[in-house]
């Protein structure tokens, strides 16, 4: 009776299957949880551009926040778990409606910067300086800005600690969590930038930080910590090996490569360009500097191993697979044996 009740669960769809404690109402409860807060600041921020530019138009970029909506069904109905294994659709659309936010909110800083001519003290002020009492409405567009950046990097690792898990462990989860963290602090530094006197009016410095800081946000909605299931090699009469794993990186190195690429490498570029033509130094900027360059060159480092050790293990497993032909063992039996399936 229990088997059959079971097969029948099987066959029923996600929506209908009877849900236990830990089981699928969990999984939901998550992702409605997860994807509200990431409405709740998407909003806020479309809402900021709305009244620092001053144009009903850019509602419009609630789009990305409005087809969660649909997003959010077709994930729970199509996935096992819950959520996507390399890629996060849920991720990305937020990020389609908190990027274009923060351009617009940057880009009217800029132009602000340009008509003032010279900065201001309350124009310098920062945001811890205001008392906590004070009224949100009083707040100056800059202090918004950098509110809502910095509240951007805090809702993408609970947003990612409250969504399902997917098929990721738990020490996956949490690797990519602190990874989630080491990147925002990194970001954070691009926006500080703009605010020092040698740029912060020149156009083509902010555009260039937009631009890096949208492209490192590119790896957020990748699952950096996940791995595939290795495939076993199969040793062939001529010492060669067979196996359907083809390619030719591990799932970890292609990972510190995409780091590498979308952030540390640009970043690393950018603040030399800042330090040797724009003359921007300062401790932090020779911090972050020579973290970048620490950081590149361990990645790189790393990636030489993993490639190196995925190179050595199929030459040993074919040594151990081989044998001396014709040798007997104790009972007369040939000791030989084949490795293949």
């Amino acid at each position: 009776c229990f088997r059959s009740l079971e097969k029948n669960t099987e066959r029923m769809a996600p929506w209908f299957r009877p849900t236990f404690p830990g089981g699928r109402l969990r999984d939901i409860l998550l992702a409605v949880l997860s994807r509200a807060l990431f409405a709740a600041h998407g909003v806020v921020s479309v809402w900021r551009v709305v009244v620092d530019v001053g144009q009903p138009i850019y509602w419009l970029l609630l789009a990305g926040i409005a087809l969660l909506a649909v997003e959010m069904p077709v994930t729970l109905r199509c996935t096992r778990n819950a959520e996507w294994r390399w890629f996060s659709p849920m991720v990305f659309l937020y990020l389609s409606t908190v990027i274009p936010s923060i351009w617009f909110l940057e880009l009217n800083l800029l132009q602000t910067k340009h008509r003032s001519g010279v900065p201001s003290a309350n124009d310098l002020h920062l945001l811890a300086h205001i008392p906590i009492a004070a009224d949100l409405a009083q707040l100056d567009p800059e202090n918004w800005a950098t509110g809502l950046e910095q509240t951007m990097l805090i809702v993408l690792v609970l947003g990612r600690w409250l969504m399902p898990k997917g098929d990721m462990s738990r020490d996956q989860l949490s690797q990519l969590l602190m990874a989630y963290v080491g990147l925002g602090a990194d970001i954070l530094d691009v926006f500080d930038t703009f605010r020092e006197p040698e740029v912060r009016t020149n156009r083509a410095v902010v555009l260039a930080g937009l631009g890096l800081f949208t492209w490192a946000l590119m790896q957020f909605p990748l699952v950096l910590t996940q791995t595939s299931s290795p495939k076993p090699r199969r040793p062939l009469e001529d010492g060669r090996t067979k196996g359907t794993d083809q390619s030719c990186c591990s799932s970890e190195a292609w990972s510190l490569m995409l780091t590498v690429g979308l952030q540390d490498g640009p970043f690393l570029v950018y603040r030399l360009y800042l330090m040797a033509r724009e003359r921007v130094l300062n401790q932090l900027m020779i911090f972050f500097t020579c973290k970048n360059i620490l950081v590149v060159l361990l990645e790189i480092y790393r990636i030489l191993v993993v490639q190196c050790e995925r190179a050595r293990l199929p030459q040993e497993s074919q040594n151990r697979c081989a044998t001396p032909h014709g040798e007997e063992g104790p009972e007369g039996g040939s000791r030989g044996h084949s490795c293949q399936s």
